[in-house]
């Protein structure tokens, strides 16, 4: 990789990388599958805007998998070879200390992954009849399952003024996830979902110098308690989380 990092705070750069990962479960057969090999070229551009606590990223990226592992639709609980997979998109994220008291942080992400070199075929399916039709497809071309084209997040936190709220400080965020297809022939995708999370935090050196590094957290995600489906397969979709409370307290020393 190289990257250039210019006196106006500007900073491109390149990427190139390969991977290899043995994988150990086996076929119907018994017989073990090749290892997943990878490339990566990724490319962007940094921005650190001078004498702010502000940074600007966006990244293009393509990868290459060979020999990933999908599920062998005609023998139940096994993987089989689904050749080539491409991923392809960007991404653009921004990390902002706006002011001392007030923190944004944003990103969005478009992912284009589909099986670039597959000899496997299959029937599409319809979920009402629970059955597969028409003629058999080619996977080639087709969108990898599970997996959105679509995400975005924003978060803000902001710590209350010590003459409202000493140490006291809220915090706010958004979610959005994009559809998915249910197989490897896009017979018929999820629908979107969008969540909201709301939190409160407390620094407890406010009330005292000893105390310093001692944090109380509060969250609430899910905020409306949205019924919302992850992911499907051909028989069976996965619900997400409903609405959850939680806190922590922790101590950094």
């Amino acid at each position: 990789g190289i990257v250039y990092n210019s006196d106006i705070g500007l900073s491109p750069y390149f990427s190139y990388s390969t991977s290899f990962i043995p994988q150990y479960s086996l076929n119907y057969l018994g017989k073990p599958f090749s290892p997943l090999r990878g490339s990566q070229l990724e490319a962007g551009i940094k921005y650190k805007v001078p004498n702010k606590d502000i940074l600007f990223t966006a990244a293009a990226f393509r990868v290459n998998e060979d020999h990933y592992l999908i599920n062998d639709l005609v023998h139940t609980g096994y993987s089989t070879d689904g050749g080539r997979v491409r991923s392809q998109g960007f991404e653009v994220a921004a990390n902002a200390n706006i002011t001392n008291d007030l923190r944004l942080v944003a990103s969005y992400s478009y992912t284009d992954i589909r099986f670039e070199n597959s000899n496997i075929t299959d029937q599409r399916f319809n979920p009402y009849t629970n059955s597969n039709y028409g003629p058999e497809i080619s996977e080639k071309g087709m969108s990898v399952p599970q997996v959105p084209r679509n995400m975005f997040s924003v978060f803000a936190d902001y710590t209350l003024p010590r003459n409202i709220a000493k140490g006291f400080g809220l915090n706010w965020g958004m979610r959005y996830v994009g559809s998915t297809y249910i197989d490897n022939v896009e017979s018929f995708k999820t629908k979107p979902y969008v969540l909201f999370d709301i939190g409160a935090h407390y620094d407890f050196s406010q009330i005292s110098p000893m105390l310093k590094g001692l944090k109380a957290q509060l969250a609430i995600s899910n905020l409306t308690n949205k019924y919302y489906v992850t992911s499907c397969q051909t028989n069976v979709c996965y619900l997400g989380q409903g609405r959850r409370l939680y806190g922590n307290l922790t101590y950094n020393w």
